[in-house]
Order: C-alpha cells, then structure tokens, then sequence
C-alpha cells in the first residue's frame, strides 16, 4: 500500500500537468496571424495587487507539437512542488511541429550522422521565438508580472532558445538556466552585462556536445559576466535530471533580478 501511495505521488505531478487538470492552465495565443499554444501555472492564492516573477521554459526539439510532456514533466513538477516557497507564474510555450526556438546548420559525421553546427544564429529569429517573445510582452501587459524578475530556462533545443532570446532581447530577462543546448558566443557581449546564467551539461552528452556549453561559459566569463557552469561527468543528454536536483536551482534563480 505504501508502495502504491509513493508512486502515485511521484506520477501526480505529471498528471496535472498532463491533463490539465486544476493547475494548469492552456492558452492559444495569436499574434499578426499566427498561433503559439501555451500552458501557464499561477502561483498559490494568486494576488494581481502584487508583482510576480514570470519564467519562461521552453521545451527541446523532440517536443514540437502537441506532445510535449515527457521534458516539460521536470521543469513543470520543480515548480509545481515549490510553489509556496517560490511564487511565481510560469509560462510554457508550444512551438510548432515545423518550428524550432533556434535556426540550425547540420554537418555531417560519417557513421554518426547529423551534428549541430554552431553558431546557430542565421538573420531573423524564428516565428516560435517571436511568437514566445510576444507572448512574454502580452504576459507582462495583462498579469501580474515583476519586469525586474523576468527568468528563463530550457532543455536541449530549449536550451539553444534561451541562448536565443537573451542575444535577440537582451534587456528582458534577469537570469537564465540552458540546459544541453549550446548558442552562438559571438553574441554573448549583449547580455553578458546584464543576465545572470547557470549552463548545465552532460559531459557524455552525444547529442549536443558538450564542448559548446563549456565555449559559451568560457566566453561568458571573458565579458566578466555572472555565470555559474555545472557539467555532470558520465551524464548524457538527460542533464536536466540532475540540474533539477541541484538544491540551489530555484534559490539561485529567483535571487537575481534587472
């Protein structure tokens, strides 16, 4: 019996999330004729006298379309457990099956086949990018959201994202958390100043190397940028697991602010 209650427990939290149910909330959002579905989660005995943090999680490539629970499920259950502690409203943004956070290069690996290749930041931002942004500035119009604690975090492709939008709307976001995902480090000097990151990665990471989280750390650091790298040795693609084990994750996050 006790058994069962453990794991009923450990799946709940990917149940709301997953069926909509009680917590979470979904949303369409239209913008110049295209469409971004999204889910949000409000903090406990949400209060519009008072100014919140936002955080904005984007998913990884794998989760396009409708189905993206099995990598939001992490970000989604941290925030879902703490969200007495840490009140904040959380958006999760749906881009489309075409669609990407980031346009990306591919080279070829002979018996390995196709790899990124960096810098992935090629002339506009993509429409999902857009549309999220917009979504953000929406948010922070009609919510109410904190702009001095406006956060960002994201897994694999997500990762890449939040590299992304922190080069394309540097003046937005107090923190970010990319998880597995690299960015382009030309464009590191447009935030550098401002936005505090944490970038984790797996050091057995064979999807997105890991060399690319430690060149944008190293860059980072070059600007004299507030950057904290953690690298799990052994650990391959799945690193949110143990990111979102970290005791600091949350605390680090909500103590910066613009």
């Amino acid at each position: 019996m006790k058994e069962s209650i453990l794991f009923l427990l450990f799946i709940l939290p990917f149940l709301v999330f997953s069926q909509d149910r009680e917590l979470y909330q979904r949303g369409h959002f239209v913008h110049d004729g295209d469409s971004l579905p999204y889910r949000i989660l409000f903090p406990d005995g949400y209060d519009k006298s008072k100014d919140y943090p936002l955080v904005v999680f984007l998913h990884g490539a794998g989760e396009r379309g409708n189905n993206n629970e099995s990598q939001l499920k992490w970000g989604a259950d941290l925030f879902l457990k703490n969200r007495t502690t840490y009140p904040a409203i959380v958006v999760f943004p749906q881009c489309a099956k075409e669609d990407y956070w980031a346009k990306i290069k591919y080279r070829e690996k002979r018996n390995i086949g196709k790899r990124f290749k960096f810098p992935l930041s090629v002339g506009k931002p993509t429409n999902s990018l857009k549309l999220a942004y917009h979504l953000i500035q929406k948010l922070i119009n009609e919510e109410s959201v904190d702009p001095k604690r406006i956060y960002i975090a994201g897994l694999s492709m997500g990762g890449m994202g939040t590299f992304e939008m922190l080069a394309r709307f540097p003046d937005k976001f107090a923190a970010a958390i990319p998880i597995c995902g690299g960015g382009n480090p030309n464009h590191t000097f447009n935030y550098a100043k401002k936005t505090s990151l944490w970038i984790f990665h797996g050091e057995a990471d064979p999807v997105v190397g890991v060399r690319h989280s430690r060149r944008m750390a190293k860059q980072l650091k070059k600007f004299k940028a507030d950057v904290k790298y953690t690298e799990y040795k052994e650990v391959d693609h799945l690193s949110w697991v143990p990111a979102f084990e970290e005791v600091d994750f949350l605390k680090w996050l909500f103590s910066k602010e613009l």
